[in-house]
C-alpha cells in the first residue's frame, strides 16, 4: 500500500489533476461568493436560451430538386426555401388540361346538340299543325259527301273515299304528334349531354387546380421570419410525405426556462418583470417578462405528505423577450447559450443596480 502511495504521489500527472481540481473549485467558489445577494422580492433561476423551432416538410413525397437556403441564414415569411421535383405533376398538369379542353368541346357539341333537337321539335310541331289542319279538311269534306249522298247527288263512293282520307289524315296526325314527343326528347337528351359535358368540364378544373396546389406546395416556403438552423436532407434525396428537409428557428419567440421552488413561484404572475443575463455577456441585461408558468410541479416526489416536501416542489417558469426587442437584436439571438433569469416576484420590488446598467435597448 505504501508503495502504491509513493508511485502514485511521484506522478506527475497526478499532481497536475489535483492542481486543476483546485483551480475548478476556487473558481466555483469565486463565483458564488461573487454573486449579489438579491433583494426580497426578485428571484433566479438557471437556464438557456431557447427559440421556437419550426421543421419545414414536404407536402407530398418526392425527390428534392434544390435548396436555396443555407444553415444559419436569415429568411422572411414566404421566402422559398427549397423545391421538390415536379416532373409528374407537371405531366399530369399538361394531361388535366387536355381534358378540360376535351370537356369543353364535348359541352359545345352538346349545346349544337340542344339547338338541332329544338329545331327539330319545331318541325315536329310544324308537321302536327299540318296534320290538324289536313285532318279537318277531310272531316269536312267526308261531312258534305254524307250530305251529298243522302240526296242521290254523288255517289257512295265519293263518301267511302272521303272517309279513307279522314283515317289516313288521323293516322297521319298521330305520327306527327309521335315524331314531336320523340323530339321533345331528343332535346332534354341533347340537354343531360351539356349537363354531361359541364361535369367533365368542371373535374378536369378540379383535378388542374389540384395539381397546381401540389406544385405550388413543392415550393416550400417559410411559414414567418425565422433563421435556418440546420438542414435536415440535401438536393437529390428522396423524402416521404411529411418528410422534414430542413429546421429553423423563429427569431420572434425567445426565451428562457427555469425552475423555481413552491414559495417563489406562487408569488409569480404572467407579465411579471423579468431579466435575462447571458453567461457571454455578463455585463448586458436583456429586458424580458414573464409568459408561461406551469400549474404543476416538474419535480413531484412518490408522495408528498410533509410542509418541506411541498415546498421543494419546482416549477417551470418561461421568460420571453419582448418580439420587437428581438427584433433589432436578431443576429445576436443564439439558442443553446447559458444564462440567469431574474423575475420580480414583488412587483413594488427594484431590480439592483447591476440589472439596472446594461440594459439592453
Amino acid at each position: 500500500m505504501l508503495g502504491r502511495l509513493k508511485r502514485l504521489f511521484s506522478n506527475p500527472w497526478f499532481w497536475l489533476a489535483l492542481m486543476s481540481a483546485a483551480v475548478a473549485a476556487g473558481w466555483y467558489l469565486t463565483q458564488r461568493l461573487a454573486e449579489e445577494e438579491l433583494p426580497t422580492g426578485i428571484a433566479r433561476g438557471n437556464g438557456r436560451v431557447e427559440a421556437v423551432a419550426i421543421d419545414i416538410s414536404a407536402r407530398t413525397g418526392g425527390r428534392i430538386r434544390d435548396i436555396l437556403a443555407h444553415e444559419g441564414e436569415t429568411v422572411s415569411a414566404g421566402q422559398v426555401l427549397a423545391h421538390m421535383d415536379t416532373q409528374q405533376l407537371d405531366a399530369q398538369l399538361r394531361e388535366a388540361r387536355a381534358q378540360l379542353q376535351r370537356g369543353r368541346i364535348g359541352r359545345d357539341v352538346a349545346e349544337s346538340g340542344v339547338l338541332q333537337a329544338e329545331a327539330e321539335h319545331s318541325a315536329a310541331l310544324a308537321v302536327v299543325a299540318q296534320r290538324e289542319v289536313e285532318l279537318g279538311s277531310a272531316e269536312g269534306r267526308l261531312n258534305r259527301s254524307q250530305h251529298l249522298v243522302e240526296r242521290n247527288t254523288v255517289p257512295q263512293q265519293t263518301v267511302d273515299d272521303d272517309r279513307a282520307r279522314v283515317e289516313g289524315a288521323r293516322a297521319a296526325l298521330d305520327a306527327a304528334r309521335a315524331g314531336a314527343a320523340a323530339a321533345a326528347a331528343g332535346i332534354s337528351t341533347a340537354r343531360a349531354g351539356i349537363v354531361d359535358a359541364e361535369a367533365a368540364v368542371e373535374a378536369a378544373e378540379a383535378a388542374i387546380e389540384r395539381i397546381q396546389a401540389e406544385i405550388d406546395d413543392s415550393a416550400l416556403r417559410s411559414p414567418r421570419d425565422g433563421r435556418v438552423q440546420y438542414l435536415v436532407a440535401q438536393p437529390g434525396e428522396v423524402v416521404a410525405g411529411g418528410g422534414r428537409v430542413l429546421n429553423l428557428i423563429d427569431l420572434r419567440d425567445v426565451y428562457m426556462t427555469v425552475f423555481l421552488p413552491t414559495v417563489e413561484a406562487g408569488r409569480l404572475a404572467i407579465g411579471s418583470g423579468a431579466r435575462i443575463v447571458l453567461d457571454t455577456a455578463p455585463g448586458v441585461v436583456i429586458p424580458a417578462e414573464v409568459s408561461f408558468l406551469s400549474d404543476v410541479a416538474q419535480f413531484t416526489p412518490r408522495t408528498v405528505e410533509t410542509t418541506e416536501e411541498r415546498q421543494g416542489l419546482m416549477f417551470r417558469v418561461r421568460v420571453r423577450v419582448a418580439p420587437e426587442l428581438l427584433e433589432r437584436h436578431a443576429d445576436y439571438v443564439k439558442p443553446g447559450l447559458p444564462g440567469v433569469a431574474y423575475v420580480k416576484i414583488d412587483p413594488a420590488a427594484e431590480w439592483p443596480e447591476s440589472l439596472r446598467t446594461g440594459l439592453l435597448e
